[in-house]
């Protein structure tokens, strides 16, 4: 695709008559007998100053005095006039001397041969409040990868041009200016920052369980604590670490490295490095970062300052690499050989289950109303979707008598039980009225609790026996005959108190006689009886 841009763009400059008309420019100026100079003072000392085998500081330490030395020989005009050129000049001494002594010893800036790599030290369950949690040491550079779950909620959304879609797995990598020793005001993340996580993301994502052995939204932060080269690969390494810690089911361990090269273009010489400083990154021709398992490679990327590699150099850095990344997994199995069986005892539980397409609705309720309620009172987190016409609910807690709770009311709505008169049930009151309750006997079903079913003794106010939200115990006693509304009593449940008699029940036919019957039943009427007295 970019080589047909090329050829466009080609095609388009020919058909303006200026295609291979370059522009002349004008070199800077340099000064060929200050340059011998540079090289004739600082090229040997420098040399000798990088095969002491120093750290990071003491050698910054030790370049920084005798760029200073040379300096003071320096006239104050000479330094004010030449100061850009005195900069470039003892940069690529500097360069000339470090590439020498690893093309002609072997000998790299803190004393490892090519293929060495610095010391590691791991440890998981570093920070014990978090879902997972792993610190990754290698010589002067440090992560320290913590792991989140999470819920489908928690998906980040990617809302693409040309793509929308829910991502589950979410790793940030942060490189705070104080792992290099340095300080700087904080402006939001860098490019930098995101390249680096990215390609870190890359590496872990084919090792990831599928949705059905891990349900969970899963996220990795890695906070670089000190930096000195191969801060991504510290990332893949400790986020390896902290899935494990957690209890993730990764297909296999990933560990990385960071690859480099050196060569002379006059002699053909080259060196291959494992594992790079920032020096050997920066005055190097190569930046090769390759992740993997012990099956093969997950992720890499490449960056070159020279034209390109030869086929043998490519072959002798994949087989180095593959080399250094078996000997760094073998370190980090040493503090965690594999997943922990089960997750951590404060991270969130999470259970699915599927229920017809109708049930979505009534699980949800009008504006959300009987999902949020159930999440209420239940103290869990719950999601559902529609996926191929059927409802898929998640249902996240961090304790699992939470989870049956809210599985239950989930289950009641979904597949609703038969309510049987004559069984006894529990439910909350979910209003009062003059005239009894209405308490709920299965989710999305209510009956009535009438005010001479709550208690042997005569009720007044429905009030004083019982408070809305109240969860009482019933037994269903019948269903209405006209509107099958549910019957229900508490008094039944009750023991009945000594000496109570029931007061007997009137004939059907005697049931709701009027005003007037009983007006007929206490004699004649005023017009009547005056008539009679007369």
């Amino acid at each position: 695709a970019i080589q047909k841009q090329c050829e466009a763009q080609i095609e388009l400059a020919k058909k303006t008559g200026h295609y291979g008309v370059q522009r002349e420019y004008s070199h800077e100026n340099h000064d060929e007998d200050l340059r011998a100079r540079v090289n004739d003072a600082l090229v040997e000392k420098f040399y000798e100053a990088a095969k002491q085998g120093s750290t990071k500081e003491e050698r910054k330490a030790k370049f920084s005095e005798l760029k200073e030395a040379f300096m003071a020989t320096l006239s104050e005009d000479e330094v004010a006039e030449k100061g850009f050129m005195l900069r470039q000049y003892i940069g690529a001494a500097q360069k000339k001397a470090v590439r020498d002594l690893l093309l002609n010893e072997g000998i790299r800036l803190d004393g490892r041969s090519s293929t060495d790599i610095r010391p590691i030290w791991t440890e998981v369950d570093y920070l014990p409040s978090t879902h997972g949690s792993s610190i990754f040491t290698r010589g002067e550079t440090q992560s320290l990868t913590t792991l989140t779950l999470g819920t489908k909620l928690d998906e980040q959304l990617i809302d693409g041009a040309l793509v929308r879609k829910n991502e589950k797995f979410l790793l940030h990598y942060n490189f705070p200016p104080f792992s290099t020793g340095e300080e700087r005001p904080l402006r939001g993340t860098s490019r930098r920052e995101v390249g680096h996580g990215n390609l870190a993301l890359r590496a872990l994502k084919p090792v990831l369980p599928s949705t059905d052995d891990c349900p969970y939204t899963i996220r990795l932060v890695s906070e670089i604590l000190e930096s000195n080269g191969s801060s991504s690969m510290a990332t893949v390494c400790a986020g390896t670490l902290a899935l494990m810690d957690g209890g993730v089911p990764i297909k296999a361990p990933v560990s990385g490295i960071a690859m480099g090269l050196i060569t002379d273009k006059d002699s053909g010489k080259y060196v291959v490095l494992s594992d790079i400083l920032g020096d050997e990154d920066h005055l190097g021709d190569m930046d090769f970062k390759v992740t993997g398992t012990e099956h093969g490679i997950t992720a890499c990327q490449m960056d070159i300052k020279i034209k390109g590699l030869s086929f043998q150099q490519l072959r002798e850095a994949l087989a180095q690499a593959r080399d250094g990344r078996h000997h760094i997994r073998k370190e980090m199995l040493g503090s965690i050989s594999e997943p922990r069986a089960d997750y951590k005892d404060h991270a969130p539980r999470i259970v699915s289950l599927t229920v017809p397409g109708e049930a979505i609705g009534p699980i949800i309720g009008p504006g959300g109303k009987i999902i949020q309620e159930i999440q209420a009172e239940t103290e869990t987190t719950i999601s559902i979707e529609d996926v191929d016409g059927k409802g898929i609910v998640e249902i996240a807690a961090s304790n699992k008598s939470a989870i049956d709770a809210a599985l239950a009311k989930v289950k009641a709505i979904a597949f609703p039980p038969t309510v049987e008169i004559g069984e006894e049930y529990e439910g909350k009151v979910k209003s009062i009225m003059p005239y009894g309750a209405f308490v709920e006997v299965i989710p999305g079903q209510d009956g009535l609790l009438h005010v001479s079913e709550l208690d042997w003794k005569r009720v007044e106010r429905v009030e004083d026996v019982l408070k809305e939200g109240e969860v009482v115990k019933f037994k269903v006693v019948g269903r209405d005959e006209k509107t099958g509304k549910i019957k229900l009593s508490r008094k039944v449940l009750l023991p009945k108190p000594e000496g109570y008699v029931e007061r007997p029940e009137r004939p059907r036919g005697e049931r709701g006689r009027g005003r007037g019957d009983r007006n007929r039943d206490r004699g004649p009427r005023r017009e009547e009886r005056s008539r009679n007295e007369d």
